[in-house]
């Protein structure tokens, strides 16, 4: 893959089953070394996207590449390019952690020396050094998935795509996975393709996020932009002593005010962009009309609030799916030689 090019690169990307259209004319970059995050409710589309851009699918129109290589025309090498983690736990419970890396690596053909030398790195950077000659079935949940993020590195490929890498983890476990691929984003310009239904999850952890509804993108961008999206969505409550009439004219004739409105407890509510830099400015201007602020209180928006402005749902309402988008077709990988 060239240096400057997309780790991923959608055009008018469509799928359609018979009259319905999973995904309609998607177009989107994910740039080399990013951690990017799709975000949707069930059915939304994320589902056929991904199992386009890793050539579960082919799409009906359009066109994607994956590091470089075209997902239609030339499947097997974008899949000699990726790493796939599926959302269902599939490393052999009767085989050691050593051994589930091993035979994955002999399956994409690497010879015996590289293959351990990886191996050993990798079980290493996901912390499972000291377990890698236990059995997989002594291991819990959070150990397994970070085992089979090692699996999935062995042949080492350009982008990692990860089905709901944390679901059905304890909390604990779950900042484990986290620290974990931040340090393998420290480590290597793995560029990483992340579904979740965890809005903590894709604030802490992606660089950009999509938002897909209804077979689109219905936006894209940094959490910080996402949120910017949503104008007014910062919201202070004040109490003041002084003149309420006077501070609530001077709080409306500010600039990125869209509400302000008095409680039935006499408290101002104002609703305004980015909150925490207008605060200090609108404190210092109720001192000087001569009301006396006694509380204030700062709600900024939440990831949670910018998904159910764009698509009027809560994620955390969609019910958990019985398989991830891959399914058990990647419990295995198929020879990299195969279309």
């Amino acid at each position: 893959m060239e240096p400057n090019s997309a780790a991923i690169q959608a055009r008018a990307l469509t799928k359609r089953f018979g009259a319905f259209t999973a995904v309609d004319h998607v177009s989107f970059e994910v740039r080399r070394g990013e951690l990017f995050g799709l975000l949707g409710p069930n059915g939304a589309g994320k589902t056929t996207l991904s199992r386009m851009l890793t050539t579960l699918i082919t799409p009906t129109s359009g066109e994607a590449t994956v590091a470089g290589e075209d997902v239609t025309h030339a499947p097997a090498r974008v899949r000699e390019r990726i790493g796939v983690i599926p959302q269902a736990l599939t490393s052999d419970l009767d085989l050691t952690g050593w051994e589930n890396v091993d035979i994955y690596g002999e399956f994409y053909g690497l010879g015996r020396r590289i293959r351990h030398e990886r191996a050993a790195h990798l079980l290493e950077l996901v912390g499972l050094k000291e377990r890698a000659n236990d059995l997989v079935a002594t291991y819990s949940g959070g150990m397994r998935r970070r085992l089979e993020i090692a699996r999935g590195l062995i042949h080492s490929p350009e982008v990692l795509f990860l089905d709901e890498p944390t679901i059905g983890l304890d909390p604990q476990s779950r900042l484990v996975v986290w620290e974990m691929l931040e340090r393998l984003r420290a480590e290597t310009h793995l560029t990483i393709s992340l579904t979740t239904h965890y809005m903590e999850e894709a604030e802490i952890l992606c660089d950009r996020i999509a938002i897909v509804d209804g077979g689109k993108i219905i936006a894209i961008g940094t959490p910080g932009e996402l949120k910017a999206m949503v104008k007014g969505a910062d919201r202070i409550e004040l109490e003041i002593k002084g003149d309420v009439e006077t501070a609530l004219a001077m709080i409306r004739g500010e600039p990125n005010i869209h509400g302000v409105e008095l409680d039935d407890r006499g408290a101002i509510i104002i609703s305004l962009d980015d909150g925490a830099h207008a605060m200090p400015k609108l404190i210092g201007k109720l001192d000087e009309a001569g009301a006396q602020v006694s509380s204030i209180k700062l709600e900024r928006i939440s990831l949670e609030d910018v998904f159910i402005r764009f698509t009027g749902k809560r994620l955390r309402d969609e019910p958990a799916r019985k398989g991830g988008f891959f399914d058990m077709t990647f419990g295995m990988p198929r020879p990299p030689g195969r279309g």
